[in-house]
């Protein structure tokens, strides 16, 4: 007689609650329950206060600074594989420290690959993530990546806007394969920033290749941290004579002074996902959750589906 396979459970790491809350309603199950026990000195230990042997399993947690939100995943994959879980799949959907995926300058660590080897360490079987800052991070994996767009969610949106003249901009170099892709799927033109660095976080000079006087600009990228570049950027092209200038950002890191040089600039409007809660809510942020896109992926997942049909571009 064949055994019947038992219903995956999904849980949650603390600093992402409410995105998991929200995949959980989606996916049509209950967060399983586990608990965080903080001692005095800051060290914690995390426990899973239900069965989960023999479980295919789901971790939700995005992995933005602190790095106790890095460790809190590490440790709830450690607990399960020792709980005899069958399936461990780690749910990022901001993957923290993929910046750093390469060697930019002489003895400096590559934390992308670093976290990736942790990850498999601790027991992960599978991770399931959206939009990485580089493509290739995926390569630092033995384990099935399923690499999500949010483009997915995001062109829709875009298309609902209804705007004439729409232009696609990237905020950097780096950025431009993204741009063109979104462009091709709405047919609308490219434009490009090309900026210089003094250190990290402080743009220097900054110059726009491309047209953008009579035109709606949307610009996208894969997060948002400080908003220098971004309002910067769209300063420069409310300049250069365009129409209205929105972004689109799937990971709100937002720091430091990102929401007063959001608020003060000539964005109209910024878009993001929910991978990261927002510390605080301002009239110029919409936010589009990313809950169904990863419900609908783990569905997929659990019943040894394709995902390929989430794939717009």
């Amino acid at each position: 007689m064949k055994q019947k396979v038992p219903k995956p459970k999904l849980f949650a790491c603390s600093q992402s609650l409410e995105l998991a809350e929200k995949i959980a309603k989606a996916f049509g199950a209950e967060l399983g329950k586990s608990k965080k026990n903080i001692f005095s000195d800051g060290e914690f230990q995390v426990s899973f206060e239900e069965s989960i042997r023999g479980r295919r399993i789901f971790i939700i947690g995005s992995t933005f600074p602190s790095s106790d939100n890095l460790m809190e995943m590490l440790l709830m994959i450690d607990a399960a594989k020792r709980a005899s879980a069958r399936h461990i799949t780690a749910v990022i959907p901001y993957f923290g420290w993929a910046r750093q995926d390469r060697k930019d300058k002489p003895r400096v660590p590559i934390a992308a690959k670093m976290v990736a080897n942790l990850l498999q360490a601790a027991g992960a079987t599978r991770i399931i993530t959206m939009d990485l800052h580089a493509d290739q991070i995926q390569g630092f994996f033995e384990k099935p990546v399923d690499h999500l767009y949010a483009s997915t969610i995001f062109l829709p949106s875009i298309k609902k806007l209804n705007l004439n003249n729409i232009t696609i901009a990237s905020p950097d170099m780096g950025g431009s394969k993204r741009a063109y892709a979104y462009s091709k799927f709405l047919e609308s033109e490219v434009v490009i920033c090309y900026k210089q660095r003094k250190k990290a976080n402080v743009i220097s000079h900054m110059e726009l290749i491309g047209e953008v006087k009579g035109r709606n600009v949307i610009i996208v990228d894969d997060m948002v941290d400080t908003a220098g570049t971004l309002t910067k950027a769209a300063d420069l092209m409310m300049e250069k004579g365009a129409l209205s200038v929105r972004a689109i950002c799937t990971h709100a890191v937002l720091s430091g002074e990102a929401y007063s040089r959001i608020e003060n600039s000539k964005l109209k409007e910024l878009i993001i996902t929910d991978t990261i809660p927002l510390k605080k809510d301002i009239s110029k942020i919409k936010v589009i959750s990313c809950a169904p896109l990863f419900a609908d992926v783990m569905h997929k997942v659990q019943s040894n589906q394709s995902i390929s049909d989430q794939f717009l571009m």
